[in-house]
């Protein structure tokens, strides 16, 4: 008997009125939990409980300290259930845990970032003319909408939720359908850290009805989503109807740019980290990988190499010793093989070395897993193009975000090339650069367009380093540092007139007779 999960709302477990959601473990293929999803009615409801509780002020008014005391709470009891929150979180991602023992238990300092930058945030006291003192402060926007995916559902759950519960927002979180269970566990954990009833709901639910019924509803004052491109375009003319504020962290294609003089070695490790962690389905995936003429058959060698080996210690996501788990579904293994396929059909297969390819099949030889259960694709390299064969440029796996292990090696010969082939693209979220010269790294980066760029590293993340695109199909605004807690709150100006009674009465605008007066 699999599991059942109830909405979570107003700081309770409540039954959802949508249909039952069947939670999936894509390494085995086998229902683990079916959740509640929220109806349209179940997300009015929500809504108006949280502008409710916004206007109360029981959160949105609590003194920073407050606020910032809750946070640190959440952080403690986040690490008391780190283990459990591990687990669920690899059985319904198939994320190997080995990834999963490294990354969520950083996530606590989303938490501790943003209850350190209400302890620590000054106020802003502006010039002005005369005896008037003119301060800023940050107030909350009101009711926002949190919208996540599915391949980092704690991540980016906690990188939404710590700034816009800092800044005293009332929040609702969609999960995504596909892994929703670690989502609605942190709904009890806010709640036993001490934060209101009301202020955080959970409502997992399909895009369609759930995500659509909480963007277009007239109360939301801002949606925050994660999520491919089309998405967040067809979320963000909902949101423009309404005015709300909009942020989205959207769709990549990132290009990682191997130069001469770059430590080979490093470099196909950073490749390999930047390309086949999560397998594949990471926005900021190396998948274009661009590499001098010069160092070109050696990086591709070490990088067919890496990948056999990660290949060959494929299994079950649970084993710490396995290196790579499935897909998420069968929706998108079978898009990732058709990505290939089209490869495949434009290249010339005796110029073009594809290693990998194809979906994995047979048992694992490190543990016995049965590929045929899961939705399992190996790391795959497409290699061998010659700098005067560009084809490659015009197919789909260059193109299209894969969110698989797939990627494409290409050559270049002058700094200009790789520049050019690194921007051509209608992604800007991430790009790598791996050199030892220090000028080119500054001169490089300057002029690849993406909002992230790293040096010699891949896929560093930072509560306080700001993550978003540099271009429309990456999304809109940034997520983390000082940026995104002002996203979730509205700037106030007040104005006060400090000069005395008899300054005051002489400054009548209207009086008897000509003379000077103020204006501004």
């Amino acid at each position: 008997m699999t599991t059942e999960h109830l909405l979570w709302i107003g700081g309770a477990e409540n039954p959802g009125k949508g249909e039952l959601i069947p939670v999936e473990n894509p390494a085995t293929g086998e229902i683990i939990a079916h959740c509640h999803s929220a109806s349209q009615d179940d997300v009015v409801s929500a809504v108006e409980l949280a502008h409710d509780t916004f206007k109360s002020g029981v959160w949105s008014r609590a003194p920073r300290y407050v606020r910032a005391e809750v946070l640190e709470r959440a952080a403690s009891l986040f690490e008391t259930h780190i283990a459990n929150l591990i687990e669920i979180e690899v059985e319904q991602t198939g994320r190997a845990i080995r990834e999963m023992n490294a990354q969520v238990p950083s996530l606590v300092k989303w938490f501790r970032y943003y209850a350190a930058l209400l302890r620590t945030e000054e106020r802003s006291v502006l010039p002005t003319v005369g005896k008037l003192h003119n301060f800023l402060d940050r107030r909350p926007l009101g009711v926002v909408v949190q919208i996540t995916p599915f391949n980092h559902p704690l991540l980016i759950a906690v990188k939404k939720l710590a700034p816009a519960l800092a800044a005293g927002n009332s929040v609702l979180l969609k999960p995504s359908e596909l892994t929703p269970i670690t989502s609605l566990m942190l709904g009890k954990i806010m709640k036993e850290a001490g934060l209101p009833d009301g202020v955080l709901s959970v409502l997992p639910g399909y895009g369609a009805i759930t995500g659509r019924a909480l963007v277009e509803h007239p109360l939301v004052k801002k949606v925050d989503v994660t999520g491919g491109t089309a998405a967040g375009r067809a979320i963000g003319e909902i949101v423009g109807r309404n005015l709300a504020k909009y942020t989205a962290e959207l769709g990549g294609k990132a290009p990682l740019v191997v130069f001469k003089d770059a430590d080979v070695n490093a470099a196909v490790n950073g490749i390999a980290f930047g390309a086949f962690i999560a397998s594949g389905q990471t926005c900021v995936a190396a998948t274009r990988i661009i590499v001098h003429e010069s160092v070109y058959g050696e990086v591709v060698e070490r990088l067919m190499d890496r990948a056999d080996s990660i290949q060959r210690r494929m299994g079950s996501p649970k084993n710490p010793e396995c290196m790579m788990g499935p897909l998420i579904s069968e929706r998108q293994l079978k898009n990732v093989e058709a990505l290939v396929n089209q490869a495949h059909s434009v290249l010339d297969d005796t110029k073009v070395s594809i290693g990998g390819g194809y979906r994995q099949e047979g048992k694992s030889t490190l543990d016995d897993t049965d590929f045929s259960k899961g939705y399992y694709f190996p790391p795959t390299v497409i290699a061998g193009i010659e700098p005067t064969d560009r084809s490659i440029l015009g197919t789909r796996i260059w193109r299209e975000e894969a969110f698989g292990p797939v990627v494409v090696v290409i050559g270049f010969s002058t700094e200009e090339e790789a520049i050019e082939l690194a921007n051509d693209s209608e992604f800007g979220l991430g790009a790598a650069i791996w050199t030892r010269d220090l000028a080119q790294a500054f001169r490089v980066s300057e002029q690849i367009d993406a909002g992230i760029v790293w040096v010699n590293t891949h896929h560093r993340n930072d509560p306080s380093s700001p993550w978003g695109g540099a271009k429309s199909s990456s999304g809109v605004g940034s997520e983390n540092g000082i940026d995104a807690y002002h996203a979730y709150t509205t700037t106030k100006s007040t104005i006060i007139n400090y000069a005395s009674a008899e300054e005051m009465a002489a400054e009548d605008w209207f009086k008897e007779g000509a003379g000077n007066v103020r204006y501004g």
